[in-house]
């Protein structure tokens, strides 16, 4: 599955307020013409954005800022306010692996289900630019 692109212009959303916040007042129309698309399609993106609390929208005069610290958002974040996922689990196991095979029998283990589904999570979790025990942000995506 190919994570759509709301999510990347939802990251350019982000760079774009974190760059521009003192310089010029961030609006939709703004966003657009920084992403090259329609600002109908940002207004929808910072819907979701602010229904997860990870920006706010001042309506009528414009203007977005961050709720906190780009340190402080993982990609998690962004991916679960743009493509939420339903009943909680981001990953799905396959349901049927041949039981004949050593690694099908074994791989709906409950501890090495639930293993692997916290590894997975965990690497999404990680804050923006994260690798393994660096600390890059957000702010280093674009920096």
């Amino acid at each position: 599955m190919q994570i759509s692109s709301r999510f990347t212009i939802a990251l350019h959303i982000f760079a774009c307020v974190d760059t521009f916040k003192d310089e010029h007042k961030v609006t939709s129309d703004f966003l657009a013409s920084s992403i090259n698309t329609n600002p109908v399609i940002v207004r929808k993106i910072l819907t979701q954005l602010k229904n997860a609390g990870l920006i706010n929208v001042a309506r009528g005069t414009g203007g977005i800022e961050l709720t906190r610290d780009l340190s402080k958002i993982s990609f998690f974040d962004v991916y679960e306010a743009i493509e939420p996922v339903k009943g909680g689990d981001l990953f799905r196991f396959h349901e049927a692996p041949n039981p004949e095979c050593p690694v099908g029998k074994n791989i709906h283990r409950s501890s090495g289900k639930a293993g692997l589904k916290m590894e997975l999570w965990y690497t999404a979790k990680v804050p923006f630019g994260k690798e393994n025990n660096g600390d890059k942000t957000l702010s280093g995506i674009y920096r």
